[in-house]
């Protein structure tokens, strides 16, 4: 593993103080992404400043009509979270299926996030549902935050420090993993807000992306037969060993019917 420093913060301040004037430096949240690639030499900052020990960061409140959710808080704690169960409960069950019990117990919905894996679940959630992203210089609406792969809109010396969600009317996601990975194959998050319906699509593409087409016949009429003929084109997918475009256009249809019908059921 390459040499590197190492800082463990205790405010946010003194952490983007940090990340300002070290020069290479990178966050460090849960590690489950960054820790494989120091490790393969992929990575080599100069320093890690390490958000673990900011207590601000972590946490889960359910406030009206908003649930926000600290950008330290993990997977583990998402998923057991009362709260979360009561505002947006598919939440909850999409935490509780992000990878295995380690990585849930270690892994950061801020981490998450900020590294925006191609086939990761949370940016799904966050999509799908219209979060915005709120770090320490401001805050991002979803639509705006993921850019590409392992791409996002922060900037040098941004931060993220929590993740607020607008309560559903109700909201499904389903998701076709890769039984090794558990990361998704194609994952749908289906979600009826006030007077909109959005469909987010992860693990298809090389980012997170909407579905226009299904919101728009979902708004008109919330069935999962309403969206029955709507396919992604291929051609925007990605193809490789696990799955062919033309299979994860497919399972898009197929998925995202049965997040509506489990958004219906309350499930």
């Amino acid at each position: 593993m390459h040499a590197f420093d190492y800082h463990r913060p205790a405010t946010i301040k003194e952490a983007a103080s940090l990340l300002r004037k070290t020069e290479n430096s990178r966050v460090l949240a849960g590690g489950q992404s960054l820790i494989p690639t120091l490790k393969f030499r992929l990575s080599k900052p100069s320093a890690l400043i390490d958000l673990a020990g900011i207590g601000e960061l972590r946490g889960i409140k359910l406030d009206g009509a908003t649930l926000t959710i600290g950008a330290m808080t993990t997977h583990s704690e998402v998923a057991s979270s009362k709260d979360v169960a009561i505002g947006i409960p598919t939440l909850a069950r999409l935490a509780a299926g992000v990878g295995d019990r380690q990585v849930r117990n270690a892994g950061t919905i801020g981490g998450a996030l900020a590294n925006n894996d191609p086939a990761a679940d949370y940016p799904a959630a966050v999509l799908g549902i219209g979060a915005s992203v709120h770090t320490n210089k401001r805050v991002i609406p979803a639509d705006k935050f993921f850019t590409g792969t392992l791409e996002t809109a922060l900037r040098a010396g941004e931060i993220i420090t929590a993740v607020a969600f607008p309560l559903p009317k109700r909201a499904a996601y389903v998701k076709f993993r890769n039984p090794a990975s558990r990361f998704a194959l194609v994952g749908v998050f289906v979600a009826e807000g006030a007077g909109a319906v959005r469909v987010a699509v992860t693990g298809a593409a090389p980012c997170v992306f909407r579905v226009k087409e299904m919101e728009k016949r979902l708004g008109e009429k919330f069935a999962a037969e309403a969206i029955a003929k709507i396919t992604v084109p291929p051609g925007t997918l990605n193809s490789d060993i696990h799955a062919s475009a033309e299979y994860r256009s497919h399972l898009i249809t197929v998925l995202a019917q049965r997040a509506v019908a489990a958004a219906l059921a309350g499930k």
